[in-house]
C-alpha cells in the first residue's frame, strides 16, 4: 500500500481515536493537525493578538471593537484572554444581532427581509434555542405563535407568485435539498444527476412532494391541499413510469394515508373566518417533523459543515450544498464528530460556535510561515480570508468612523446594493466588484462619514500628532497599529495638507484604510 495512503489512513484513525474525554475542540485540532502531518503540511502558528480579535469581534458581533477595547487587549497578558473574549463576546447583545444577519443571509440568500423574520432569528439566537427547533419553525410556520410566526417568512417569499409566473415549486425543492440537506437536486427533476452520481431523481421527487401542495394563502400565512396519491414521474431518458411519496433523501417513503371525501381535513377551511383548514396528513408537517432530526445524517453534517464554514470561512465540504461521495469533505472524521457531537448537545449553537473559536485553527494566522508554499485551503493550515457580509461592512464602517449606529437602517439598502450577491448567490467566496469600489469611492453617505464631527474618528484624529493619529486610524479601523512604514505613509499625507486642511487629509487617510482589501475582509 502507498506510504501516503498509509500515512493518511493513521491520522484518520488517530483523530477519530482521539480520548473522547477531551473537549471537542482539542479533537478538532487534533484531526486538523494529523491531516497536515499526513499530507506534509506545515501549519501556521497562532495569530497575534490584533488579528484574533478583529476576528473573534466580526465573526461573534458582527463589527469590529472599538480602539479602546483595542489597545486594553493589546496590553492584557493575561493567558486566558482570548478565551475570556471569546465569552464575553458570546453573552454581549451584539451577539444575537450576528447570528440572525448569518443565518439570514444564509438562508434567505438575499431573495427579501421581513421585520418578523429578522425577530424570529434575533430571538430563537438571543434564547440559544436548538437548531433542529429553528428549522422546524421554518418549515412548518405556526401563524398562531406570536414568538415564532415570523419563521413563515422562509417560505413564503418561495412561495410567491410574480406575475403569470407559477409559483417555483422546483427553486423551493432545490432550496429545502441545498440549505437543510447540503445537497443541490436542481439538476434532478427530470433525470439522475447526470455528474453526480449520489442525486438521483428519486430524491427531487420525493422531497418535491413534501411541498408541492403548499400554497401562500395570504401574506405570511401558508395553506396546505391534501396529498392523496404519489407523485408521478419518469426520466426523459428512460421514460419507465415510477411514483414516490414524500421522502427524504437515504430515508423511508412515508405512507400516504386515505381518508373518505371530505373528511381529508382536521380543522376544514373556512372562508368566512379566514380559517385555511389543516390537513390530517400533513406533509409540512411530516418534513418538520422527519428533516431536522439527529438521526439524519444529512441534516446533522449540514448544518455542521455550515458553522464551520461560518468560523473558518471554508467548508470541510465545499461548496456547502454539494455533499456526495465524488466531493468528499476534506476531513471526513471530523465532519462526522461535529455533527454527532453537534447532535448530542441537542443542537446548542452558542456551544458549537465556543467550541469552534476555542479550537487552535480558529486562532491561527493568516501568514504563510516562512520558507513553507502556501498550502491548500482545505488544510486550513492558515486561518482563511473571509468573506464580510455587507451587515458586516456597514457595523464595522459605523463602528470605526464612531458614526451614530442608528443610521445602519437608512445605509443598510445602499450597502446590500453594493457588496451583496444576487439573490440566490451564496455569499461563500470572497469577491471584490467595480459596483463595490465605485460605491465606496462616491457615494454621499459612505464619504459624510469621514467628515469632522464631533467625537467622531476624525474629529479625534485631526487633533493629535502625526504618530498619535496614525495609530489612532489604524486602531479603529484595522483594529492593529500601523508599521513603521505605514506611520511614516500618514505623516508624509499629513504634512501636504496643514492647518484647516489637516481635517480633510485624516478624512482621506481614513477613507483609504475603510476601502483597502484587509478592511474588507476577516483573516
Amino acid at each position: 500500500m502507498p506510504r501516503l495512503l498509509l500515512a493518511a489512513l493513521a491520522a484518520g484513525l488517530a483523530a477519530a481515536h482521539a480520548p473522547a474525554a477531551d473537549p471537542l475542540h482539542a479533537r478538532v485540532d487534533a484531526a486538523v493537525e494529523a491531516k497536515a502531518k499526513a499530507d506534509g503540511v506545515t501549519l501556521a502558528g497562532p495569530a497575534d493578538d490584533a488579528e484574533f480579535l478583529r476576528r473573534a469581534y466580526l465573526d461573534l458581533t458582527g463589527t469590529v471593537p472599538p480602539a479602546e477595547a483595542t489597545r486594553a487587549f493589546l496590553a492584557d497578558t493575561a493567558t486566558d484572554k482570548r478565551a475570556k473574549l471569546i465569552d464575553r463576546l458570546l453573552a454581549a447583545p451584539e451577539y444575537p444581532a450576528r447570528m440572525a444577519d448569518l443565518f439570514h443571509v444564509m438562508l434567505m440568500e438575499r431573495l427579501g427581509d421581513h421585520p418578523d423574520w429578522t425577530a424570529f432569528l434575533r430571538d430563537a439566537f438571543a434564547k440559544n434555542r436548538p437548531y433542529d427547533q429553528v428549522v422546524r419553525d421554518i418549515l412548518r410556520p405556526d401563524p398562531k405563535d406570536a414568538a415564532t410566526r415570523g419563521s413563515a417568512f422562509w417560505l413564503s417569499k418561495r412561495l410567491e407568485k410574480y406575475g403569470e409566473n407559477p409559483v417555483d415549486y422546483p427553486g423551493l425543492t432545490r432550496d429545502v435539498g441545498r440549505l437543510f440537506l447540503g445537497k443541490n437536486f436542481q439538476c434532478c427533476e427530470c433525470h439522475d444527476h447526470l455528474f453526480i452520481d449520489d442525486y438521483k431523481q428519486q430524491h427531487y421527487q420525493g422531497l418535491h412532494t413534501f411541498f408541492k401542495n403548499v400554497y401562500l394563502a395570504k401574506p405570511m400565512v401558508l395553506a396546505e391541499r391534501p396529498t392523496t396519491e404519489k407523485t408521478p414521474f419518469a426520466s426523459v431518458f428512460t421514460k419507465v413510469p415510477m411514483a414516490t411519496g414524500p421522502a427524504l433523501p437515504g430515508m423511508a417513503m412515508l405512507d400516504i394515508p386515505a381518508f373518505a371525501k371530505g373528511m381529508e381535513y382536521a380543522v376544514p377551511p373556512d372562508r368566512k373566518t379566514g380559517e385555511v383548514g389543516v390537513p390530517k396528513f400533513s406533509t409540512l408537517a411530516a418534513a418538520a417533523e422527519q428533516l431536522p432530526r439527529a438521526d439524519n445524517p444529512d441534516f446533522t453534517r449540514n448544518a455542521a459543515n455550515r458553522v464551520w464554514f461560518a468560523l473558518m470561512g471554508r467548508g470541510l465540504v465545499h461548496p456547502l450544498d454539494l455533499h456526495h461521495s465524488g466531493n468528499p469533505a476534506s476531513h471526513p472524521e471530523l465532519l462526522d464528530l461535529l455533527a454527532a457531537e453537534f447532535a448530542a448537545r441537542k443542537f446548542d449553537l452558542k456551544w458549537l460556535v465556543r467550541e469552534l473559536a476555542l479550537t487552535k485553527t480558529y486562532g491561527r494566522s493568516s501568514l504563510v510561515p516562512a520558507g513553507a508554499p502556501a498550502p491548500e485551503p482545505r488544510h486550513f493550515a492558515v486561518a482563511l480570508e473571509k468573506r464580510l457580509t455587507a451587515e458586516q461592512l456597514l457595523a464595522a464602517a459605523l463602528a470605526a468612523t464612531g458614526a451614530d449606529p442608528k443610521g445602519a437602517d437608512a445605509l443598510r439598502p445602499k450597502f446590500v446594493k453594493a457588496f451583496a450577491n444576487q439573490p440566490r448567490e451564496a455569499e461563500d467566496e470572497v469577491a471584490p466588484s467595480l459596483k463595490a469600489a465605485l460605491f465606496l469611492l462616491h457615494d454621499p453617505a459612505v464619504l459624510d462619514l469621514l467628515k469632522p464631527k464631533a467625537g467622531n474618528l476624525v474629529e479625534r484624529a485631526a487633533k493629535l500628532d502625526d504618530a498619535a493619529a496614525a495609530d489612532e486610524l489604524y486602531l479603529a479601523v484595522l483594529t492593529r497599529r500601523p508599521t513603521d512604514a505605514e506611520r511614516a505613509a500618514v505623516a508624509k499625507v499629513l504634512a501636504r495638507h496643514p492647518g484647516d486642511k489637516r481635517a480633510d487629509a485624516v478624512g482621506r487617510v481614513a477613507w483609504a484604510l475603510l476601502a483597502s482589501m484587509e478592511f474588507g475582509v476577516n483573516h
